[in-house]
């Protein structure tokens, strides 16, 4: 849970002139069952959003959430194993962490709100000559997934993409494809050529691209400029021996074997997938491994 996760519900609270407290985890110990980052948030009327432990202390946060909100004052909050009043909260994971507890500041939430385009991911606790610790929060907007060519799997991975909070984007010039009323769920579509269309986007590390066409005019630019970027998974559709094939072209066009060794292809984990919805689950799973920093041999099942 971070800030864009509670985002919408305090936005609606503010509206309705509802003081607004924020908890937000900034250091973890073991297994902490949160990670730094992590954030609730609760008016003043006691509705809650979000979550900085998974369960296991959030009464306890909420209580003291309610004082802050009384008195003005943040708090600093540590829950671990050692702690009596952390087994009375039912934080028996093993692991500790350390929540800090504010009001909202209003002018800064606004600064955030408006300006919740920035890219790049930094969440990182430092210390400063005097020992005193700092713990910097910063929010990147969702990882994106860019979809070439509007088939039937596209439909399928867009919804499942959708629901995993991935920013969508279908890129096919044709027009029997790539129309609205195909893909009217997807947060935008794109009627350029690929290669076009992916310089446009702006590729990041925080970007998923697959190609989706069976079509090397499509296809294979696409692959290029997507395999040259930051991207932090490239996959494509076709069997093996249509991948020996793409790859032959692909050196032609000055993609090189470093760069060829990113590609996912085939494509998806091993899951006997048959139909669109079948095989959308199992890209899907390997683009989640990827950006877990699960390598494709770890994830493969047979």
């Amino acid at each position: 849970m971070s800030i864009r996760d509670v985002m919408a519900d305090v936005s609606r609270w503010r509206e309705e002139g509802q003081p607004v407290a924020l908890a937000t985890v900034v250091r973890t110990w073991g297994s902490g069952p949160r990670g730094p980052g992590a954030k609730m948030a609760m008016s003043k009327d006691g509705r809650i959003a979000g979550s900085v432990s998974g369960g296991c202390v959030e009464s306890a946060v909420v209580e003291e959430a309610s004082e802050v909100l009384e008195t003005g004052e943040s708090k600093l909050l540590r829950f671990g194993v050692a702690d009596e009043t952390a087994w009375g909260v039912g934080l028996s994971c093993g692991g500790s962490l350390e929540i800090f507890v504010e009001k909202l500041d209003e002018t800064l939430y606004q600064a955030m709100h408006e300006a919740f385009v920035a890219r790049g991911e930094f969440k990182r606790e430092l210390t400063l000559p005097d020992g005193t610790r700092v713990f910097q929060d910063v929010e990147a907007p969702p990882p994106a997934l860019v979809m070439v060519g509007g088939v039937h799997i596209a439909r399928a991975l867009t919804s499942l993409a959708n629901t995993l909070g991935y920013r969508t984007i279908v890129i096919d010039p044709r027009g029997v494809f790539g129309n609205e009323e195909r893909f009217s769920h997807a947060n935008e579509l794109l009627t350029q050529w690929p290669d076009d269309a992916l310089a446009g986007i702006g590729v990041t590390r925080s970007t998923a691209v697959v190609t989706l066409t069976h079509d090397p005019k499509l296809d294979d630019p696409a692959l290029t400029v997507a395999l040259k970027s930051p991207a932090f998974y490239v996959g494509a559709l076709g069997s093996r021996r249509t991948n020996e094939k793409r790859r032959a072209r692909l050196l032609q066009r000055g993609v090189t074997e470093t760069e060829l060794s990113r590609l996912h292809a085939p494509i998806g984990l091993e899951i006997g997938s048959r139909t669109p919805e079948e095989i959308a689950l199992s890209v899907m799973a390997e683009i989640v491994g990827a950006r877990n920093g699960i390598a494709r041999e770890t994830a493969t099942v047979s």
